[in-house]
């Protein structure tokens, strides 16, 4: 009996499996993804490795044009960084032969040490971009981009490699193409002088051992280190060992001493030392770097600089976040996400997944909850599938961005509507037959399908939402490969879909309940009623993405369906039979909306918003924050979105309380909002930048904290204003009217 009941539930995750394939490549179409785009060269293949050159824009504007090289490697190999160690060169580009370039300037992400038998190398494996700042010589003019490569790919044995890219790029104003979102990431993760992630390096001494000598490079942080390292660029010849980390008690002070060889090889005026040098420090932790450039001061071998340091640690990759920690974040976000404000649309489903078993049989409790938990992970794992396939492709990714296409937003509404039309007793759903057999021998949404298909929707519908521990593993998991958005978004299902596999584990839990009649009538008039709210938010939310005539449209359409599901109900079946033609030319129009529809300009806010918050909110330009922050103004910085229901819910109960919008609205205090309702790359990189990739985010940037004090997704009061307090403005209340 039970390899039978198992033996359902994975013919139902397989079935429905296959129709949501096809949805997620829906999705991605819908998306605007392409695979193929003009603004990107052929791909040169070898065995080891495949390149090419990418533009983030298919027209070459006024301005500078932002390029990347694109290395994707097979497993075990590498390159090299501009800088890369013991062995190796790093990749070499020749642009002679480009029409209309005046400069290109190659920028290096952050690189990876390679510790092999005592030798010390940096570069990249599996995938990396180089990003590429061109400036053409005569503005707006084509460009004709022809470069020669030179790069290294090594594993056990070193491959050197030549070949050409071209890739031309026409007139025209300068939009965002499919692959800008690529370049950006990989932007983000080109080390900067440390300001956004409180990062300094303060301090470079030196000293001479014998034939070699020491380097101390000093650093500061405004978090804890974890597992600091340093990569060191000076005069050539130099070779540099992996540093020994020594950290303050608090872990915000860090002194890294590096061995450095071939001194007595240096045959300039300066002579055999390494002071009043010029070195390039690359300091690295986590997910966190920096970079300056620093001249060596000689000083005594035994001399302790900063405050005392209590540990000597070497540097190790163990202090980095693992894949199983994140794992069990994600179970964690994904049961605490069963609290979060977007259950509330949901929960009808859930309800009455819970009182149609009333007094029934056990064996059918545990099969239905079964399929929906398996409907939840199996849905879970589809946006999985579908974020890696449109990451591949240069798309910006996050949390929750469906809810930024209107063609989802508009299948959601039309489908709560059908939801909602069902439970008032319009109709009933049937299913195919091979999927209606899985279950209970019905026809009906009660069978086994209907209960999968119950679970991917409230999955569908809960996504606007983060929680706690969430975000980080959204986080980790995007930023990383595709097993690991895989495993983490499984994990997230399965927090998920705990609670239905505790009653699916105690069945009891549910036939305790009276057994259905009249009053489950009633029960279900009521829940249609909240998924019918839930169709009116839906429609909020596709007006701020597709315009206020699209989301009129699509509303007509959902509720001219209610109507004509109504009368044919009222005709009997002959009626349903006939009302399909017509529900289909309803759905084809309501699609369609957002290719004809006029889209409104987007001026933020939300329905958490009052009249007094919406007037606080400055537009959304991080390149004035540090600029500010250094007139001594505090910034906060506010990334929501119409779809994220606990952005709204954040600004509804804890930004409207008189203390907070008080702070807010202080002459001292510049208060910028990020709409991502709609799609935007700036923001996505911003986000990226930070490692998050969904929202709520907040943020405040202050003379103590220039770069930033990151806020938990559910504010509190205390929260804000001690967030107001450590960037360096008291957080004074505001004075009572």
């Amino acid at each position: 009996m039970k390899w039978r009941l198992f033996r359902r539930i994975y013919a139902i995750m397989m079935t429905f499996s296959r129709l949501w394939a096809l949805a997620a490549l829906a999705f991605v179409t819908f998306s605007g993804t392409s695979f193929a785009a003009p603004d990107a060269s052929n791909w040169i293949e070898t065995e080891q490795t495949r390149v090419r050159l990418l533009a983030a824009q298919p027209a070459l504007g006024t301005g500078d044009v932002q390029l990347g090289l694109q290395f994707e490697l097979q497993p075990g190999w590498k390159i090299y960084w501009r800088s890369p160690g013991d062995a190796g060169f790093p990749p070499r580009l020749d642009w002679k032969g480009s029409t209309n370039l005046a400069t290109a300037t190659v920028h290096w992400p952050t690189p990876t040490r390679f510790s092999v038998l005592g030798l010390e190398t940096l570069g990249y494996k599996k995938h990396v971009v180089l990003p590429i700042t061109a400036k053409p010589a005569n503005a707006g003019d084509e460009l004709d981009l022809k470069a020669q490569l030179r790069y290294l790919v090594c594993d056990e044995i070193c491959i050197p490699y030549e070949t050409n890219l071209s890739l031309a790029l026409p007139s025209g104003p300068a939009t965002p193409g499919p692959h800008a979102h690529t370049i950006n990431r990989y932007a983000a993760s080109v080390p900067g002088d440390g300001r956004t992630h409180g990062l300094e390096i303060t301090k470079l001494d030196t000293w001479n051992i014998g034939k070699s000598a020491m380097l101390r490079i000093s650093a500061r942080a405004t978090a804890a280190f974890t597992a600091p390292d340093v990569f060191m660029e000076g005069p050539p010849g130099l070779a540099y060992a992996k540093p020994l980390v020594r950290l303050s008690d608090d872990g915000k002070e860090a002194v890294l001493d590096v061995r450095v060889d071939g001194v007595d090889f240096l045959e300039d005026a300066v002579g055999k030392t390494l002071a009043a040098r010029d070195f390039t420090a690359t300091l690295v932790d986590g997910g966190r770097a920096a970079e300056a450039v620093l001249t060596a001061t000689e000083t005594a071998p035994a001399q302790t600089l900063g405050q005392p340091l209590a540990s000597s640690i070497p540097v190790s990759e163990a202090a980095m976040p693992s894949l199983a920690l994140m794992l069990v974040f994600a179970i964690i976000g994904g049961l605490i996400l069963n609290l979060m404000p977007c259950v509330l649309p949901v929960l009808s489903l859930k309800m009455l997944s819970l009182v149609k078993h009333g007094g029934g049989n056990p064996r059918d409790v545990r099969m239905g909850f079964l399929a929906s938990a398996a409907g939840i992970v199996s849905t879970f794992l589809v946006l999985a599938v579908s974020l890696a396939a449109l990451r591949s492709g240069g798309a910006a990714i996050g949390w929750g961005i469906q809810f930024q296409q209107p063609w989802f937003l508009t299948l959601l509404v039309l489908l709560v509507t059908i939801f909602a039309c069902n439970l008032w007793g319009f109709f009933e759903v049937r299913l195919p037959g091979i999927i209606s057999d899985m279950g209970e021998h019905t026809a009906h949404v009660h069978g086994l399908g209907g209960h999968f298909l119950q679970g991917a929707f409230a999955t569908l519908l809960a996504t606007p939402c983060t929680a706690p521990f969430l975000g980080t593993a959204v986080g980790f998991a995007l930023a990383g490969s595709v097993v690991d958005i895989v495993a983490v978004f499984a994990a997230l299902g399965v927090g998920l879909s705990l609670p239905y596999l505790a009653v699916a584990a105690m069945p009891g839990l549910a036939t305790w309940l009276p057994r259905p009649g009249s009053w489950m009538v009633k029960l279900k008039a009521v829940l249609g009623l909240l998924l019918a709210g839930t169709g009116v938010w839906l429609l909020y939310v596709l007006a701020g993405v597709a315009g206020e005539t699209g989301s009129i449209v699509v509303g007509v359409a959902a509720v001219v369906t209610a109507g004509v599901l109504f009368t044919a109900h009222r005709t009997g079946g002959l009626g349903l039979r006939l009302s399909a033609p017509g529900m289909s030319v309803l759905a084809a129009i309501a699609l369609s909306a957002p290719l004809w529809a006029p889209v409104d300009a987007k001026t933020g806010g939300g329905p958490g918003e009052s009249a007094a918050l919406k007037a606080i909110w400055k537009p959304f330009d991080p390149a004035a924050i540090p600029g500010l922050v250094q007139a001594g103004k505090t910034v906060f910085v506010d990334v929501t979105a119409d779809w994220c229901i606990t952005c709204q819910v954040n600004k509804g109960v804890v930004m409207e309380r008189r203390a907070v919008l008080g702070k807010l609205g202080s002459e001292n205090v510049i208060a910028m909002q990020a709409d991502w309702t709609r799609p935007d790359d700036g923001i996505a990189r911003y986000l990226a930048s930070f490692g998050r990739f969904g929202i709520p985010f907040n943020v405040v940037y202050g003379p103590k904290a220039p770069q930033g004090i990151v806020l938990p997704e559910l504010l509190t009061e205390s929260a804000v204003l001690g967030g107001f307090d450590g960037a360096g403005t008291p957080a004074a209340l505001a004075k009572r009217k």
